[in-house]
């Protein structure tokens, strides 16, 4: 695991989905209590992070994170991990993934509508680290609308850019799209620091493009990861922005 320069660092490629916006669990759990199934939105919200540390083989084998086939993958792995979900058996799960995903993933462009709900600190870390003078842009594999999502958010305001897989060309962690950041930002690989919450996506990638990565990990289910973690952008912020970049 190689050390990430701290001091050197003035740019922050910042992944969208589970850094800056995670999905509407709320949403989620009124929709699984229309067909039965009773969870609370925390509840979700446990069951998906647990459920990150399984999707590093379907990308592999699917070759990216977008795509129906992929949701469903995603879908089908967190509610795995929900114990309301359980009963339900292999059988029931997969039929209830069947029924839900297309009402949650809705038409291609649509992302938005699901990943809606700003997590706690985001804002405020987002401007403490403007302020401290770092470069900060978002790096997302995404349906085409990943800037639109972050408009909505509110966070537009605070990146310089935004990197949408859908209109690059290529998803993490094809080293490409983060050829494609850099050359946008006019960042240093060596000074740039990607954070996202998928580790064959967003550290193997970044690794892939000479960037510096770093694996948010909110209730410690990478304990094995060969990167460094952090819980969430609220911590990466109280450690870079109270000095700034060199």
């Amino acid at each position: 695991m190689s050390a990430i320069p701290w001091e050197r660092l003035d740019t922050l490629f910042l992944d969208v989905g589970n850094t800056l916006v995670s999905v509407d669990f709320d949403w989620i759990a009124r929709e699984l209590d229309a067909r039965g199934v009773r969870a609370r939105p925390e509840e979700l919200r446990r069951a998906e992070a647990a459920a990150r540390p399984a999707i590093p083989s379907a990308i592999a084998r699917r070759g990216g994170t977008e795509g129906t086939d992929a949701f469903r993958f995603y879908l089908g792995t967190v509610l795995g991990r929900l114990a309301a979900a359980r009963p339900l058996g292999d059988a029931g799960r997969e039929a209830l993934v069947a029924d839900l995903a297309p009402v949650l993933r809705g038409t291609p462009g649509e992302a938005k509508r699901l990943w809606s709900w700003v997590i706690p600190g985001v804002p405020e870390a987002l401007a403490a680290l403007r302020v401290a003078g770092y470069r900060l842009v978002a790096v997302s594999n995404s349906d085409g609308s990943a800037e639109a999502g972050l408009v909505q958010a509110g966070l537009r305001g605070f990146l310089e850019a935004v990197v949408d897989s859908h209109f690059v060309g290529f998803e993490k962690p094809d080293p490409r799209i983060f050829a494609h950041a850099l050359e946008l930002s006019g960042a240093d690989p060596g000074r740039t620091l990607h954070v996202g919450d998928m580790y064959a996506a967003d550290v193997v990638g970044a690794r892939a493009a000479g960037v510096h990565p770093l694996l948010l990990d909110p209730f410690g289910d990478w304990d094995h990861a060969d990167c460094e973690r952090a819980a969430d952008l609220s911590e990466l912020a109280s450690r870079l922005a109270p000095t700034g970049p060199v």
